[in-house]
């Protein structure tokens, strides 16, 4: 980010390597972290290297891999936890996604609020907008602020979102790539919840899927 009050950093967290984003304000001395997915004590590192108390947890959708260290994060700061309304039921089925993978259980999350289409979470004195984009998931969502838009799930580098799991289907996700992402600005940064990251110009000529 270009923005100097705004402090950004990024981590690949839990067994999936989950991108997890921190967003800070300096004047604030507060952190807004999206999808903390796993490995806690890092977070936690990164906030205190920073002087930045967590105030917020947001999910861009709730699968488990994103999903590994939103409880103990809120144990142990008193952060809140905002999630889609529409993916606060698959928090249900967070121990037969693991299971799935073979992988061992996660706490369960405490959603303090639903989030809704086009809300804004002030974090300092900038706003992120939540964009619904169903598709990966229905309560699925991207945050946007400033040029950049942290798209969870949805779209990455050169493809998007699988949509075979609970919820999924690919004609949403196709729709609310090219409704909801595709109309931003071609220099818009997209980080995406894997990999690398991109923009919205470059998926718009050479993602595979909208070719």
């Amino acid at each position: 980010m270009k923005v100097p009050e705004i402090i950004f950093e990024s981590l690949a967290v839990g067994p999936l390597a989950v991108n997890c984003y921190i967003i800070g304000s300096k004047d604030a001395k507060a952190a807004i972290v999206i999808d903390a997915g796993g490995d806690h004590e890092e977070i936690l590192s990164v906030l205190k290297k920073h002087n930045l108390t967590l105030q917020l947890l947001i999910n861009t959708h709730a699968h488990f891999d994103h999903m590994g260290g939103v409880r103990r994060l809120q144990d142990l700061t008193g952060a809140k936890f905002f999630l889609h309304r529409k993916d606060v039921p698959l928090l249900d089925y967070l121990n037969d996604q693991t299971d799935a993978f073979g992988l061992p259980s996660i706490p369960m999350p405490k959603v303090d609020r639903p989030l809704a289409d086009n809300e804004e979470i002030p974090i300092g004195n900038k706003v992120i907008r939540v964009i619904h984009t169903p598709g990966h998931s229905p309560g699925s969502v991207c945050y946007f602020i400033d040029d950049v838009v942290f798209a969870g799930d949805t779209l990455f580098a050169g493809s998007i979102g699988r949509t075979d799991l609970y919820g999924g289907s690919y004609e949403e996700i196709i729709h609310s790539i090219n409704t909801r992402l595709f109309t931003l600005e071609d220099h818009i940064i997209v980080y995406p919840g894997h990999g690398e990251f991109t923009t919205i110009g470059k998926e718009k000529r050479h993602n595979p899927f909208f070719l």
